[in-house]
C-alpha cells in the first residue's frame, strides 16, 4: 500500500446555508487536509462515533459492522481510492477467512464505520495530490493586505420582505433603551 496515506478525522463541519456538512480528514504527521461533502446524516453518525455516545439500539453502520463480525469477516481498513468528477468513491477492506476483499463504499459510510471499528482511513495519493489542501496554500505571499472590495447587495424581493417582516414586528417591539431593572417581569442580575 505504498500509494496510500493515513489520515485521520480532524472535524466536522456544517455549511451554513445548505444542509450539507464536510468532514475534514487530516494527513497523519504533516499538515494537508483533505475536505469531503457528506450528507447531514452521514455526519450524524460520524459523530456519534467520535464521542462514543450510547444507543439504544444499533444505528445503520453499528448494524454492518455487527454483519461482518456475525460472518468472521474482520475489517482491516477504509481508503479513498478515487477523485472523479468531483466524486469521491471508498472501499471497505475486509479480511474473511484469510483473504482479502474490497467492498464499494461512499467514502461517509467507509468513515462512519472505521471509526466504530478503530480501523485506519486512507486515501490514494492521487485524491490527496489533487484535492488536498495546505494551510500555506492558502497564505498569501505577502504580508500586505488588500483592501476586499465589498459588493452592494441585490435589494430582497417581496417575498424576502414579507419573510423578514416578522423579526422587523419582533425587534420594534423590543424595548432596548431601558435597563432590565427598570422592567418589572425581567429577573435581575
Amino acid at each position: 500500500m505504498p500509494d496510500m496515506i493515513e489520515v485521520l478525522i480532524d472535524s466536522i463541519r456544517v455549511h451554513l446555508m445548505a444542509p450539507q456538512r464536510v468532514v475534514v480528514l487530516k494527513e497523519k504527521n504533516t499538515e494537508r487536509y483533505l475536505t469531503i461533502w457528506v450528507g447531514p446524516y452521514e455526519a450524524e453518525a460520524i459523530t456519534i462515533a467520535l464521542q462514543e455516545v450510547e444507543t439504544a439500539r444499533p444505528l445503520t453502520h453499528d448494524l454492518l459492522k455487527n454483519i461482518f463480525g456475525a460472518f468472521n469477516a474482520r475489517i482491516t481498513r477504509v481508503e479513498i481510492i478515487k477523485l472523479q468528477d468531483d466524486i469521491f468513491y471508498g472501499n471497505l477492506v475486509a479480511e474473511v477467512d484469510g483473504r482479502e476483499i474490497h467492498i464499494d463504499s461512499r467514502p461517509s459510510d467507509a468513515i462512519a464505520i472505521a471509526v466504530r471499528a478503530h480501523v485506519p482511513i486512507l486515501v490514494h495519493k492521487s485524491v490527496m495530490d489533487a484535492a488536498a489542501q495546505s494551510p500555506e496554500q492558502d497564505m498569501p505571499e505577502s504580508t500586505a493586505i488588500a483592501p476586499q472590495k465589498r459588493e452592494e447587495p441585490e435589494p430582497l424581493s417581496d417575498e424576502g420582505n414579507d419573510r423578514l417582516s416578522v423579526f422587523k414586528d419582533f425587534l420594534d417591539k423590543l424595548d432596548i433603551d431601558k435597563p432590565n431593572s427598570d422592567k418589572p417581569d425581567s429577573p435581575s442580575t
